[in-house]
């Protein structure tokens, strides 16, 4: 039995009539006859009763209509929903963040309008620090993600730079530096400055690219930092500047966070310290919706 069967089946039950039957599946009628008595005998039951004026369904007939018309219309919605894999509107897409990532404006607008664009693909997010999603992305756990500075570059992976934005200093907002600044523009703090202070770092190992950064440029310097902490995550770094235990440096979109307990100032020009907004997928992915959300990303990215 296979579909052609069943289709044969439904369209003399709807007409009621051999001849007919054949003329709109556009067959001729003795072989449509041979097909459905093939029908009945791999069935094992009499699906019709012919009679001078066409054909009338049995029992049987009528039960066998109902289980017909089920599987041609599931096989139908089948077709339609792997039409819309084929186009990248239904799927998965497992996508992760850094946290400083997940902070930036970008990121929830290119969530969002990709959940507008494509309702049909089931999103399946991550957070992670850049060596995590890294690997994930690497062992296909994860499809792609956005990340600040990358920490490693696997063979197959690639990484592409969105968007860049400076990093500033996030002080405790009773410091002495945060006091000293002008009330209508933030001063700028010199590296020589924040040195003097006690410096929480996100954990080196996890992801060491922004402050690797700024502890290079500090050295091109001849500047030597006072590393106070060295935490998993960039909001947990802000936790303890917000307490009072030291200053950091974090990329400006992250400016908004603890705004009550942190102020932030920006690097003195001459020491900027740029973070990057990064993509990071894999090289020929052949996921849909993944290729779908970085030509989005690109695509935001550029409008901006």
């Amino acid at each position: 039995m296979d579909l052609r069967h069943l289709r044969y089946f439904v369209t003399i039950a709807e007409t009621g009539h051999m001849t007919r039957a054949a003329e709109r599946l556009g067959i001729q009628q003795p072989p449509l006859s041979q097909q459905i008595k093939a029908l009945e005998r791999e069935l094992g039951v009499e699906l019709l009763r012919r009679h001078p004026r066409g054909v009338a369904l049995t029992d049987a007939g009528r039960h066998f209509l109902r289980e017909a018309e089920n599987l041609l219309e599931g096989y139908a919605q089948m077709r339609q929903r792997m039409a819309r894999v084929a186009n990248g509107q239904e799927g998965l897409l497992a996508v992760g963040f850094t946290s400083s990532a997940a902070a930036h404006a970008f990121t929830p607008e290119a969530l969002r309008v990709y959940r507008r664009d494509y309702p049909g693909v089931e999103l399946d997010i991550h957070e992670d620090n850049a060596a995590g999603l890294t690997r994930a992305i690497a062992a296909g756990r994860l499809h792609c993600g956005l990340l600040r500075v990358p920490v490693s570059w696997p063979d197959g992976l690639v990484f592409e730079t969105l968007l860049t934005e400076p990093a500033v200093a996030a002080v405790p907002c009773d410091h002495p530096l945060a006091r000293d600044r002008q009330t209508s523009r933030p001063r700028a703090i010199s590296l020589a400055e924040l040195c003097q202070e006690k410096i929480i770092l996100v954990r080196q190992p996890g992801a060491p690219g922004l402050y690797a950064n700024l502890l290079a440029l500090c050295e091109s310097q001849g500047l030597r930092p006072r590393i106070a902490a060295e935490v998993d995550r960039m909001m947990t770094n802000l936790n303890l500047v917000a307490a009072g235990a030291g200053v950091s440096v974090v990329p400006k979109s992250i400016s908004g966070a603890h705004a009550h307990a942190v102020t932030y100032l920006p690097l003195a020009r001459a020491e900027r310290l740029d973070a990057p907004l990064t993509l990071v997928s894999r090289h020929g992915e052949d996921n849909l919706p993944a290729r779908h959300f970085a030509a989005l990303a690109r695509r935001l990215a550029a409008a901006r």
